[in-house]
């Protein structure tokens, strides 16, 4: 009874998790969210949200979060909510983000194809272990049937252990031919270090090399530039001119 009760309360907390995500997407349509974070202590209840522009949201104190606060106590039952906005470190690897990216081109009018291999690319280039974008609907003109469109691009496991090292988002794209379904999945770095501990190892002393090298660089710059120490005293020159004669 005891670990059903804690198995009913996780799942409780995903699902209210996942309301209070798409109550904020409502709330804040003019930033993307990429992720959605909830803390709970004895004092204050700390929701972190990741997004991509926070700076259109002036300040914790602005109407619009004194208004999402009021709602979360009210609606959702969160005791003293205290909200923190932070910026995505890396969009490119979010795949809440890159869903919203490939519905918004393909629904200006954008190929599906291109958008799909563009966003692939930029996934992989962003330091990703893997990637798979899918697109499924009516991707032709109108009158045409309803297909899939799949890129996939380095390693992305679908089951198992290695699977929980994989992000995925699903996204509706809203086209004249009608509703276009689009899901991502990325694989981060982090996966390495489970299915090639050996290769994540040597790439993390490449990356601690090319630091230090890249420091050494910096300081070797900084030492060649006229600073306080090249700067010639007073009395100096008269001296050397006098030993030269």
């Amino acid at each position: 009874m005891v670990m059903e009760s804690i198995r009913k309360k996780f799942i409780y907390d995903e699902v209210k998790k996942a309301l209070i995500m798409d109550f904020l997407e409502k709330e804040l349509e003019h930033v993307w969210i990429a992720n959605l974070f909830i803390q709970k202590s004895p004092i204050e209840t700390r929701i972190t949200i990741e997004m991509l522009d926070p700076k259109r949201l002036i300040s914790r104190r602005s109407r619009k979060v004194q208004h999402i606060v009021n709602i979360l106590k009210k609606d959702f039952g969160i005791e003293n909510p205290k909200i923190n906005i932070v910026e995505v470190k890396n969009p490119w690897l979010e795949p809440r983000i890159i869903a919203k990216r490939a519905a918004m081109n393909i629904e200006r009018g954008m190929s599906v194809k291109s958008v799909l291999y563009r966003l692939m690319r930029q996934v992989m280039n962003s330091g990703a272990m893997g990637v798979e974008i899918i697109a499924a609907g009516k991707l032709g003109a109108k009158g045409a049937k309803a297909r899939s469109m799949k890129v996939v691009s380095g390693f992305v496991p679908k089951a198992g252990d290695p699977a929980r090292y994989v992000r995925h988002y699903h996204y509706a794209a809203l086209t004249k031919p009608g509703i276009i379904g689009i899901t991502v999945k990325i694989a981060t770095k982090d996966l390495l270090e489970l299915v090639k501990p050996e290769l994540a190892k040597k790439e993390a002393e490449e990356v601690e090399n090319a630091e230090e090298e890249s420091q050494k660089g910096a300081e070797g710059q900084d030492s060649n530039k006229p600073g306080k120490e090249g700067k010639p005293v007073k009395g100096e020159k008269h001296e050397k001119e006098v030993r030269a004669a």
